[in-house]
C-alpha cells in the first residue's frame, strides 16, 4: 500500500485529488496540508511514501517544503518522494525542486489517469519525467546557465562510454525501454547501466540525472 499526502493551498484541489487517489486500492491517503509548513511536519508524523507538493503556497512554497523533506535535519530519517504539482509547464520552482531532489513533477491539469500514474511511478523509486514538459524545462535553464564547470566535469569523467551514452539519453527524455532500443541493448541491461550512473555520479534518481546532465554540459540546450 502506497501512504500519500497533499499539500496545496487550494481546499478543493486537496479534495478532488484525495478522494481519486483513495479509490484506487493500492494507494492511502494518510493526510492533507494547506502549506509547505504543515505538509513538512505533516510528512513527519504520517511518514508517507509520496508527497504530492504544490509548487506556489503562502506561508512556506513548494520548494522550500521540498528542501526541507529531503535534506532533513540531522535525526529524521525518513525521506519521502516528492512530485510537485504545477499550474505552469514552464516554472523555475520547478526546476529548483528537481535539484533539490524531488522525483519529477505533474501540470494540476493532467488527466486523473496520469495522477494516479504518477503515485505509482514516483512510490517505485522512478522519476517522473515527461519529455514533453521536462526537457523543455531544463532546456530553458540550460540556456540561461552556462554549462558548470570543474566538479561536474570530474564526475562524468567517472563514467564508462556506454555510461555516458545512457545519461546522454536519459537526459533527453528517453525511458529504459526508448533507450534499450536505440542502442540495442536488453531493457534489464539499461536499468543496471542507470543504476551505475546513479551511483557513481551521486544522484537520487532519473530527475537529478536530468539536471546533472544539462549542468555538466553533456546535453546541450536544442539537441
Amino acid at each position: 500500500m502506497t501512504r500519500v499526502i497533499i499539500v496545496d493551498d487550494q481546499a478543493m484541489v486537496r479534495a478532488g485529488f484525495a478522494a481519486l487517489l483513495a479509490a484506487q486500492s493500492d494507494i492511502e491517503v494518510v493526510g492533507e496540508a494547506p502549506d509547505g509548513a504543515q505538509g513538512v511536519e505533516l510528512s513527519r508524523r504520517t511518514r508517507p511514501d509520496v508527497v504530492l507538493m504544490d509548487v506556489r503556497m503562502p506561508e512556506m512554497d513548494g520548494l522550500e517544503g521540498a528542501r526541507r523533506l529531503l535534506t532533513p535535519s540531522p535525526g529524521v530519517a525518513h525521506l519521502p518522494r516528492v512530485l510537485m504539482l504545477t499550474t505552469f509547464d514552464v516554472d523555475d520552482y520547478v526546476y529548483e525542486a528537481l535539484r533539490a531532489g524531488a522525483s519529477g513533477f505533474l501540470l494540476k491539469d493532467a488527466p486523473p489517469a496520469d495522477l494516479i500514474a504518477a503515485v505509482r511511478v514516483v512510490a517505485a523509486g522512478d522519476a517522473l519525467l515527461a519529455p514533453s514538459v521536462t526537457r523543455r524545462l531544463i532546456a530553458d535553464f540550460a540556456r540561461r546557465r552556462p554549462p558548470a564547470k570543474g566538479r561536474p566535469a570530474l564526475r562524468l569523467k567517472a563514467l564508462t562510454e556506454r555510461e555516458t551514452e545512457v545519461l546522454t539519453l536519459v537526459a533527453r527524455g528517453m525511458s529504459n525501454s526508448e533507450i534499450a532500443e536505440t542502442l540495442v541493448l536488453a531493457e534489464q541491461t539499461v536499468k543496471t547501466h542507470v543504476s551505475r550512473v546513479l551511483t557513481k555520479i551521486g544522484l537520487r534518481d532519473r530527475a537529478q540525472a536530468v539536471v546533472f546532465a544539462y549542468e555538466s554540459g553533456l546535453v546541450t540546450a536544442g539537441e
